[in-house]
């Protein structure tokens, strides 16, 4: 990301009910819940809004261009507008294009709106049919793996690792429970999830994020006009976009950083951040399972796995801990995919606010991390602090 021409705030955030099912309402009223929300939240307008950034898997739901179709519920008409799909990072993606849309001086306000309404399409039928079967057969299983969780079976043995895994999907199910807008919102055990229907050893069902049908809106503005909204503003410190193709790889174990230490480094540095986990008050991590959570979370933070082990299973991610990870309940609890990430970049800066309501962590959050992950292990990352 190249140095700002202006600073840039996010003045209105919102969001619909996330459920499973959603047959009351087609997706342009998807759409206007959380629309409805974030001009509610910032106090403003649609007639404030200069461009709306839409964001979302078309062959999900099999609608082509359902941004014209959706001006409907989000009132874009007549409006500048564009629309963007990239995988799970979707959501992420959409943010650092508002972002740079306003910093860039195109745009004073822009909202970035991501959805999905997966029950209208079969979204692993989706995934699966990208992919050559022959040339990209290794993600043919879309999300579904369990080569990460092997590695840590492997390190700390089968019972202590199964734990872990099982132990943080508890802990996002906890955080869900007291968040409102998620999707599954459920009460469960270790033994749940270890009892527990099992996809691809030891990945299980219930380590896995479900399908969603929900929206997410979030309104940029620069900060001229950001003084003159009510809503107390969060600022976009940094954003960092890395793609590795790790799935692609066919030389034997690979030695090098993976996609995401190698993002989180990167915007660590550009930041100027030294220790990550005194310094981010709050992470909202996109965790697609379980085991993926417990294996990035290194990854994100320069942590080796052992300190990462240790931090499980001392509830150090909690709300209440040293380090919360996804006070929303994350990805496992709440999967819209093209609203996902965004979803991240929302409760972020809901935590700094101190707006998010009963999963509010009960410190003072300055610094917020966010994270999108998509397609071949694509990472963006986005911090947001406080004040500028």
């Amino acid at each position: 990301m190249a140095r700002k021409n202006r600073p840039v705030a996010i003045v209105g955030i919102g969001q619909s009910k996330h459920r499973g099912h959603r047959p009351d309402i087609n997706q342009a009223e998807l759409v206007r819940e959380a629309v409805t929300d974030a001009l509610n939240d910032s106090g403003l307008s649609l007639k404030d809004i200069d461009c709306m950034v839409h964001g979302d898997m078309e062959l999900f739901e099999g609608i082509h261009q359902p941004d014209m179709w959706h001006v409907l519920g989000d009132g874009a008409y007549l409006k500048s507008g564009f629309r963007i799909t990239t995988g799970g990072t979707t959501g992420s993606t959409i943010a650092c294009a508002a972002d740079n849309l306003v910093a860039s001086g195109f745009y004073d306000v822009v909202m970035a709106l991501g959805f999905e309404k997966q029950e209208e399409g079969h979204t692993t039928t989706g995934i699966t049919n990208m992919a050559d079967p022959l040339w990209m057969r290794e993600i043919q299983t879309g999300a579904i793996t369990g080569a990460t969780g092997l590695e840590w079976v492997n390190e700390f043995g089968e019972q202590r690792a199964e734990h872990a895994a099982a132990k943080m999907r508890v802990l996002m199910a906890d955080n869900a429970r007291r968040n409102p807008k998620a999707h599954l919102r459920i009460n469960i055990t270790e033994q749940t999830v270890l009892d527990s229907r099992l996809l691809a050893y030891p990945l299980r069902l219930l380590h896995m994020c479900p399908e969603s049908n929900g929206a997410c809106a979030v309104i940029f503005a620069s900060k001229e006009k950001a003084k003159k909204f009510p809503q107390k503003p969060v600022w976009v410190w940094e954003h960092m976009t890395t793609h590795h193709e790790e799935t692609f790889w066919r030389g034997g174990p690979r030695t090098e950083m993976l996609t995401q230490e190698v993002a989180a480094r990167r915007i660590y540095k550009k930041a100027g951040i030294k220790n990550p986990l005194k310094e981010i008050g709050v992470f909202e991590m996109y965790d697609p399972s379980s085991w993926w959570q417990i294996d990035w979370l290194g990854k994100f933070l320069l942590t080796d796995r052992k300190t990462i082990m240790e931090m499980v299973e001392r509830n150090a991610f909690a709300i209440e801990g040293e380090f919360p990870v996804n006070p929303s309940g994350g990805v496992v609890s709440t999967n819209p995919i093209g609203a996902t990430a965004l979803i991240r970049v929302a409760e972020a800066g809901l935590q700094i606010r101190g707006d998010a309501g009963e999963h509010q962590v009960p410190k003072n959050v300055e610094v917020a991390m966010a994270s999108g992950f998509g397609g071949t292990f694509w990472t963006v990352l986005t911090l947001l602090k406080k004040e500028l």
